[in-house]
């Protein structure tokens, strides 16, 4: 299976709509993607597999700190490899660390975070709704910008 991982633009606002609507309880709307998307300190992609439309990933920067909005990939794609090609793909923007909420039910997703390094640091008491859940915070930092390059 060859995964290609493209940026996203505002004329894929259908195909990112129909992958939340299949894989969240609460989706965002049209409106919502198309104001993401319009965010100069966004970057979404959109992963193929094979060339079909399989997942995204949402991210936004702000003075290197990343956020990382949504990660979904359709439910008959997943355990191919095309949410960590998502993640891996949004880690390689220029950003101190990267943070993002993941159900506490979400064992899988919380297996992957935690093997491409991203730790707990914190919970977010009932985050999600439909159904109502906690949300783990979890961490990747990368090299300090700030930190001296001349050692």
């Amino acid at each position: 299976m060859d995964i290609e991982i493209k940026k996203a633009a505002l004329s894929d606002i259908d195909l990112i709509v129909k992958i939340e609507n299949e894989c969240f309880s609460i989706p965002w709307s049209a409106g919502s993607v198309n104001e993401a998307l319009s965010n100069p300190c966004s970057h979404f992609y959109i992963a193929l597999l094979d060339g079909i439309p399989a997942g995204y990933i949402g991210l936004q920067i702000f003075s290197g700190e990343g956020y990382i909005t949504n990660v979904a990939t359709l439910p008959e794609y997943r355990r191919r490899g095309v949410a960590r090609a998502l993640i891996l793909r949004a880690m390689e923007n220029e950003a101190e660390f990267i943070t993002l909420e993941v159900r506490e039910s979400n064992l899988p997703a919380i297996s992957l975070y935690s093997s491409l390094g991203f730790e707990r640091v914190g919970m977010r008491p009932r985050f999600y709704r439909e159904p109502e859940e906690n949300a783990i915070l979890m961490t990747r930092k990368f090299r300090s910008l700030y930190e001296d390059t001349r050692n």
